[in-house]
């Protein structure tokens, strides 16, 4: 069993073979495939489309690079999303300070409202930090603190880091806080070395595997559309720079998704 923990299957680089995609996906063993939203509106179309695909789960939210969308409605409509049995998290929320689509204060707030959002819910959320690191670290550390607080039990499986990019103390803070991290198709390329070491060096019990298709397709797929069923791919270098086999990696990486969401 493989789960890719992360991909944008409701993209319109899906339209046309979007059945193919997952079909491929199954043949490959992806039995889990979640999808989060980048805004309300695409939240409730991905939640049509997960009703014709038993594989694929839900997050609801708003990404960082959408924050002006954002208005007081907003939040009663992700609570609404949020009651579908399919829902399985708040995401993609973060941070983004390498576009300058929305302003980082408004960014802030936003993610701050759905991080209380997710404890409300006791839903998990997926991180995206593009820049940001010092910010983000900041919000989910105190955030974490309210959920221990509060005795959530939320507290032992708070989130993941999406599509991980940082450096290995970011990593080991957000561990420490419960998260996971999600590593994507770059670590399968030859100039990432750092980041093939921060996964060599990370528990295995912490790691998700994830596609963020269409977008960081894996070697030798780079430079052309990703697909669920390439997250083998990412499985199979995780093994090889943790020296274990293929079938431990498929296992733990998909222990650690059904534990982190709940599916």
């Amino acid at each position: 069993m493989l789960v890719d923990s992360h991909c944008h299957l409701d993209f319109n680089s899906f339209a046309d073979d979007r059945q193919s995609v997952v079909d491929r996906a199954r043949q490959n063993g992806v039995e889990r495939i979640l999808n989060p939203a980048i805004h309300l509106a695409s939240g409730f179309e991905i939640l049509g489309m997960a009703e014709s695909f038993d594989e694929v789960f839900v997050a609801v939210g708003v990404h960082p690079n959408e924050a002006l969308s954002w208005d007081s409605d907003t939040i009663h409509r992700l609570q609404e999303a949020a009651r579908h049995p399919k829902v399985v998290a708040i995401g993609e929320i973060g941070l983004d300070y390498y576009r300058d689509y929305s302003p980082h204060d408004l960014q802030r707030r936003v993610l701050k409202d759905q991080l209380e959002l997710a404890a409300e819910l006791s839903l998990p959320v997926i991180i995206h930090n593009r820049q940001a690191t010092e910010d983000v670290l900041e919000l989910l550390t105190a955030w974490h603190a309210a959920l221990v607080a509060d005795n959530s039990p939320l507290k032992d499986r708070p989130g993941v880091l999406h599509s991980f990019s940082d450096q290995l103390p970011t990593a080991l803070q957000a561990i420490d806080l419960g998260f996971f991290i999600g590593f994507t198709g770059p670590i399968t390329y030859r100039n990432a070395p750092d980041l093939q070491e921060i996964a060599s060096k990370i528990p295995l019990d912490c790691i998700l595997i994830e596609t963020d298709a269409p977008f960081l397709p894996p070697h030798p797929h780079r430079g052309k559309r990703n697909e669920p069923a390439y997250v083998r791919l990412v499985a199979e270098k995780i093994g090889e720079l943790q020296s274990v086999d293929y079938q431990t990696i498929a296992m733990a990486t998909s222990a650690n998704a059904n534990r982190l969401f709940d599916w």
